[in-house]
């Protein structure tokens, strides 16, 4: 008998709606495990407030069986201090890491397939002391991995980035030759490992206004982007750019590609965002674990209303279940 999957999820922002998409998402019949790594008793209260019934089963490794129809199974972890629905604790902030924690460890040594992760407010991490950039550094500092990238995803697009969560000031500084080598190699790499894909159409977009228009807009083109393409194609990467991010985007375009790298978080994703907000998913690429995670923020006034979207924490666990598969079966994730 094949191992069912199972995957751990992380609500994150015990005061956002991460809490409320994992009871809405339990309604549903699964067929796989999902663990949701929480206080047990702040799920249960949320799940009262919204409405729904909610049965919780503390996981045990030992044990396959499915999630769903109103069963949650659960690795504990409990609040410092009770969580309000929409008023952040800076308090709980801890505990919002360890969640984290909890989850990465259980990938790594092999309980869960996959992590999905559920929104998260960085500023009140931050506030109680503890430097935090974001879901993507801090998974790479908690697996000791070198380099990450971060990719958003829809049915329609794939959109990794060379830079993440920088001032745009900073930017060009920080796309050098050999970091720009790095994330080109992660996104092959784990498109061919991840997401089943063989030779993987890449297209890159230029940093400056129409890819620096022969140096008449910006040297980084000319001196670092097309050098580093022309050395990753020698070695047999599909890469097509640098190419104007006014176009690149047009559909001709992207139904030729598996994937496209922008140069910084504001170029490539206000326009996958528009195409699939809400029904998009961000995937953390070149770690040793899978993991995926809604496409939004904590949505702090909806917190306890019911009102909230589970559409894309549906995509996010979709996506991860397929690259599990893709994964094991080397099947293409088109």
């Amino acid at each position: 008998m094949n191992k069912m999957e199972v995957l751990a999820l992380t609500p994150g922002e015990p005061a956002g709606i991460g809490p409320d998409l994992c009871i809405e998402y339990a309604q549903q019949a699964h067929d796989f495990q999902l663990v949701l790594l929480a206080d047990p008793d702040m799920i249960l209260e949320r799940a009262k407030l919204l409405g729904q019934s909610v049965k919780l089963i503390e996981f045990n490794e030992n044990i396959q069986q499915p999630s769903g129809s109103g069963i949650l199974y659960y690795q504990p972890v409990f609040l410092p201090e009770p969580a309000t629905p929409g008023l952040l604790n800076v308090n709980n902030a801890r505990y919002i890491l360890t969640t984290l924690d909890a989850a990465i460890q259980g990938c790594i040594k092999g309980t869960f397939d996959a992590l999905v992760t559920g929104p998260i407010h960085k500023s009140i991490i931050n506030k109680a002391g503890f430097p935090f950039t974001g879901h993507t550094e801090y998974l790479a500092q908690q697996t000791a991995t070198d380099k990450v990238v971060m990719m958003l995803a829809t049915d329609e697009m794939r959109v990794a980035l060379a830079t993440t969560h920088l001032p745009l000031k900073d930017v060009a500084q920080a796309i050098t030759k050999n970091s720009l080598r790095q994330v080109l190699n992660i996104l092959n790499n784990d498109l061919i490992s991840k997401f089943g894909l063989n030779s993987p159409h890449i297209l890159i977009c230029g940093l400056n206004p129409h890819a620096g228009e022969d140096g008449h807009l910006g040297m980084e083109e000319l001196e670092i982007i097309i050098p580093v393409i022309d050395q990753l194609r020698q070695k047999g990467l599909n890469l097509t750019g640098p190419l104007p991010a006014d176009t690149l985007f047009a559909k001709k375009n992207l139904q030729q590609a598996d994937a496209v790298l922008a140069m910084y978080h504001d170029q490539g994703l206000p326009v996958l965002k528009y195409q699939g907000f809400g029904q998009a998913v961000n995937v953390t690429l070149g770690l040793p674990i899978i993991r995926t995670s809604v496409d939004h923020g904590t949505a702090l006034d909806l917190a306890g209303t019911g009102q909230a979207s589970t559409g894309s924490l549906h995509y996010a666990i979709h996506i991860a279940r397929q690259m599990i598969q893709a994964k094991n079966t080397k099947t293409p994730i088109q």
